[in-house]
């Protein structure tokens, strides 16, 4: 590339993002506070305080607007809006429409996320997402939110990776409510595509941003004799939501990684491509394979909402990204509709079942004094997001 196809368009979206149960702390009425307190769970430890972002967002905006970023994208934690069925928090709705504010006051598009991958208990309790009223339940919390939010958001995303949501929880049992049943995954599937089309109606009635979801993906990749088992696994697992997405105003694009798929399912990561803290194959051009799948099956324009590593190698963060952002430019370059890039994630937090061992974040946090101190991969990145170009 010459320096002149290094740029990206104007206008084009910088940010990072965080998600309310992995970075505020004291979420506990919610399911996965106690899937965390369950026994044989699998994970390795509770969330507990997290990064106490519930009382420090103001300094984390700020961080984030000196560094040069231009988006934060973060999510509502429904049980602390709805704690009981019916019961709405004015304090928590509050809370988080300063945090709108404060976006906006310090030059930070707001993009809003209504479900990170956290359910409320009563809502866990009466069925949770293979509950078909679920889907009612949301659409309800999505108005109520959004009537009082209003116009201080920029962006929405329905749900967070419903994907992951569904086969980690009904088909893996990773997840709550910690099932294995391929019947109840596909339910839960269609019940989150309810979800979404009446969450987004909601959304849309009480506000005029621009909606969408965001979706987990892969550069799927099928060796010799795979390609029925990765057609098996792409049904499944992402097809019902990128066909739930056409007509929406963007598609959120998710990915970290590359898989590969052989006649029996998918495979290992491949001998000598190196992983990451998460297990996962280093491929940081599989970016631009899921742009391109996203934009061409949905149609609607591509908002890349999460993408990273987790490394305690900061310069391996660097080079990922920008290998990463070299495929979104070769996008762009081919004409693929590419609205902006965030990384995942501002902070060092709560990596779910992981716990905190795995860091993907552009900030360390100290979990004894909550001090955050931003990386050179932090100051890089705000770097290319000021000048709006790869160097």
């Amino acid at each position: 590339m010459t320096p002149a196809d290094r740029a990206f368009p104007d206008g084009f979206l910088w940010g990072t993002a965080t998600a309310a149960h992995q970075v505020e702390g004291g979420n506990w009425n919610n399911d996965w506070w106690a899937w965390e307190h369950t026994g044989g769970s699998g994970c390795a430890e509770p969330s507990g305080d997290a990064c106490d972002h519930w009382h420090r967002w103001p300094q984390d905006l700020q961080l984030l607007a000196d560094l040069g970023f231009g988006s934060y994208r973060f999510s509502l934690e429904w049980s602390r809006i709805e704690p009981e069925e019916g019961e709405l928090s004015r304090v928590a709705l509050d809370h988080y429409l300063a945090m709108c504010a404060g976006c906006r006051e310090l030059g930070l598009e707001p993009v809003v996320t209504f479900h990170h991958f956290t359910t409320p208990r009563w809502v866990a309790a009466a069925g949770g997402w293979a509950d078909p009223a679920t889907a009612d339940r949301f659409a309800r919390f999505c108005g109520r939110a959004a009537g009082h939010l209003g116009d201080a958001m920029v962006r929405a995303c329905t749900l967070n990776e419903p994907n992951v949501v569904a086969t980690a929880g009904y088909l893996q049992s990773r997840f709550p409510p910690g099932e294995r049943d391929p019947d109840r995954r596909r339910r839960v599937n269609e019940v989150f595509v309810d979800a979404h089309a009446k969450g987004a109606a909601a959304i849309r009635e009480a506000t005029g941003v621009p909606v969408g979801l965001t979706l987990a993906m892969a550069d799927d990749q099928a060796t010799p004799g795979g390609e029925a088992a990765l057609a098996a696994h792409r049904a499944g697992w992402e097809e019902p939501f990128l066909e739930a997405a056409k007509g929406d105003d963007f598609i959120g694009v998710q990915t970290y990684t590359r898989h590969r798929f052989g006649p029996q399912g998918m495979l290992d990561p491949e001998t000598g491509v190196p992983l990451t803290m998460m297990g996962y194959e280093v491929w940081p051009e599989a970016l631009g394979a899921t742009v391109r799948r996203a934009a061409a099956v949905t149609g609607v324009p591509v908002l890349v909402t999460e993408n990273g590593i987790a490394t305690d190698d900061d310069r391996q963060r660097v080079e990922f990204v920008r290998r990463a952002l070299g495929s979104v430019l070769d996008c762009l370059a081919d004409g693929v509709d590419v609205r902006g890039y965030t990384y995942w994630s501002l902070l060092d937090n709560f990596e779910w079942a992981h716990g905190y061992r795995p860091t993907f974040g552009l900030v360390a946090v100290d979990r004894a004094t909550q001090g955050r101190t931003p990386k050179p991969s932090a100051v890089w990145l705000g770097g290319v997001a000021r000048a709006n170009r790869l160097g």
